[in-house]
């Protein structure tokens, strides 16, 4: 079919016969062309959520400690006893 996107030539070797043969399983009703996409789009999904989570672990310990000092040392204890036992 014509298109003006690149078509890519991929040899399966046995890594990729592996993954496809997996995803298989999971999406039995895909060919292993439209595998070979799906795990393509699954990938590019977990390194999105992968850099997502560094950046909230970043943000964490950017933020950790930032609130040393606000609350006085005896809080804890403070609110223990408003409370009825």
């Amino acid at each position: 079919m014509p298109t003006k996107r690149n078509r890519l030539l991929v040899t399966e070797t046995d890594e990729l016969a592996a993954a496809l043969d997996e995803a298989a399983r999971r999406w039995p009703d895909l060919s292993r062309p439209r595998l070979l996409v799906r795990l393509a789009a699954e990938g590019q999904r977990v390194l999105h959520d992968e850099a997502a989570s560094q950046r909230r672990v970043a943000g964490v310990r950017h933020s950790a400690g930032s609130l040393a000092g606000v609350w006085p040392p005896d809080a804890r204890e403070r609110l223990r006893d408003e409370w009825p036992e």
